[in-house]
């Protein structure tokens, strides 16, 4: 049996239809779901009771300080914790305080230090040039003699890291 033009002709539309739906059915779900969200309130989804950081880290912890500084939590692994603590506050000495300075120059990086000892300068001899006495302008002015100081190469030059700078 052959379909007639008026089948042919619903069956465009319900073809033509259905694109244009399921273009319009995901937005409408987006908005759904970011309107769900807007409508819930923050202390719902993460309620926290009457419980502050320090409660969560004293429990966590096996307890810590009360008031006065007493331990207020569950004795022996408080007690532990207490005295691992205080083997790490040993006060410095004298030595500790003197070698500190030295201890820290040798590798702490500064922007100086790593300029100068990856990019050193190439050898630039400096030459001293005497002027002697003259005449200069339209006006012939006396110029007494002086010396003045300029460098070999015109611009400074850097050594490449790695690169051998010893004097030549």
């Amino acid at each position: 049996m052959r379909s007639t033009w008026i089948e042919r002709r619903a069956l465009l539309r319900i073809q033509h239809v259905q694109p244009i739906q399921n273009v319009l059915r995901a937005p409408l779900i987006a908005i759904a779901v970011l309107m769900a969200g807007c409508a819930t309130h923050k202390d719902d989804l993460l309620s926290h009771g009457d419980r502050t950081m320090r409660d969560i880290w004293d429990q966590e912890t096996g307890g810590g300080s009360g008031a006065g500084g007493v331990a207020t939590g569950g004795g022996a692994a408080s007690r532990q914790l207490m005295d691992a603590r205080q083997v790490l506050r040993r006060p410095l000495t004298a030595a500790d305080v003197r070698a500190i300075p030295a201890d820290n120059t040798a590798y702490t990086r500064t922007a100086q230090n790593e300029i100068y000892r990856q990019f050193r300068r190439l050898p630039n001899p400096d030459l001293v040039m005497y002027v002697f006495p003259h005449l200069a302008g339209t006006d012939p002015v006396p110029v007494p003699g002086y010396s003045t100081v300029f460098p070999l190469y015109q611009r400074i030059q850097y050594a490449m890291p790695g690169e051998r700078v010893e004097d030549y």
